[in-house]
């Protein structure tokens, strides 16, 4: 049985009642028992809903509830989705898969399993032609990211789009972090200043 993305309803965008100008786009967040997220990023140790209203000059929304993130987003005009809908041989009985599941990472995502169904990101952008902005919340210098995301690059340069990858909003994010504060002993940030300083480098102009 395989285990479907804890929001798949949402990863086609029809559930939007606004047009789009940003999509962004995530990995994969489990449909498992114990995932506390009551939506995309909604885990209490990601620094997405920090970020993401301060970039708009909002206050942090760590703490607020699906139905303000949603009026946000509809607010800004944002969509947000994953690469992936499914893991297909993930064996929900399997405790072995389920605590790679749990680990909510995306390097147990291409190794513990092979058979991923993918969202087509591409027909999605073609879909809802408001976009001109498009994000993922991680690099890609692992080559299953990276040929994820690569269909998603060529199309955005062939249709004058903005596209770019962000530092991620996770908590993994704590290693590049520490390099800054080492080379800025005198001028040392959190973690959600370091990721919010790097996602304004990359993101388009707000107007």
């Amino acid at each position: 049985m395989p285990c479907n993305h804890k929001f798949i309803e949402y990863l086609n965008l029809k559930r939007l009642d606004f047009e789009p100008t940003t999509l962004i786009v995530g990995t994969f967040n489990p449909a498992i028992d114990g995932n506390k997220a009551d939506w995309f990023y909604g885990r209490f140790d990601n620094n997405f809903w920090d970020v993401l209203p301060r970039l708009y000059g909002e206050e942090s929304m760590r703490c607020s509830k699906p139905k303000d993130w949603k009026a946000f987003c509809k607010r800004h005009r944002i969509a947000i989705t994953d690469l992936l809908e499914s893991i297909d041989d993930a064996d929900m009985g399997n405790e072995l898969h389920i605590g790679k599941l749990k680990s909510y990472s995306d390097k147990s995502i291409i190794e513990a399993f092979k058979i991923h169904s993918k969202v087509e990101i591409v027909d999605l952008i073609k879909s809802n032609p408001s976009i001109k902005n498009v994000y993922l919340t991680r690099g890609i210098s692992d080559s299953f990211w990276k040929n994820l995301w690569k269909p998603v690059m060529q199309n955005s340069k062939q249709h004058d789009l903005h596209e770019s990858t962000l530092l991620t909003p996770s908590g993994y994010a704590f290693y590049q972090q520490g390099k800054y504060n080492k080379l800025n002993p005198t001028n040392p940030l959190s973690l959600e200043d370091y990721i919010l300083k790097e996602w304004k480098s990359k993101w388009h102009e707000i107007k």
